[in-house]
């Protein structure tokens, strides 16, 4: 599988950790990823802190991905929505922390989460 970043230089410049698109060429397995929330193993409690959320976030999607015989760098597509947008430069920072110079497409929103504990909830796509 061969991806490729589309950053046109004829569009605003890219975000860090983030394509404009990415494609996949060939035959690829791809991985739809639920929307992760930061629960502990006992799938009722969480910590109050976004980074201590984002944590658990990334750290059961590097699991699912490990599952599926993939790793963060198969990551072609995020989506995060935060519960407020004081919480993007902790999620850049997150973002940084697990992918490195890895830059999938991503999108970022803000709105009132299903339950009023959650600070974050990530969705991925993943390709092999």
């Amino acid at each position: 599988m061969k991806m490729q970043l589309h950053n046109p230089e004829n569009l605003f410049p890219p975000y860090r950790n983030y394509s404009h698109a990415v494609q996949v060429n060939g035959s690829a397995s791809l991985l739809f990823i639920s929307g992760l929330n930061g629960y502990l193993s006992n799938g009722i409690d969480m910590p109050e802190g976004f980074e201590e959320q984002a944590e658990l976030i990334w750290q059961h999607m590097g699991v699912i991905l490990n599952a599926a015989g993939m790793s963060y760098a198969h990551l072609v597509s995020l989506r995060f929505y935060l519960a407020d947008p004081s919480y993007d430069e902790a999620n850049v920072k997150m973002l940084m922390k697990y992918l490195g110079s890895h830059s999938p497409a991503r999108t970022v929103i803000c709105c009132p989460l299903l339950d009023k504990r959650w600070k974050l909830e990530i969705e991925a796509v993943a390709a092999q």
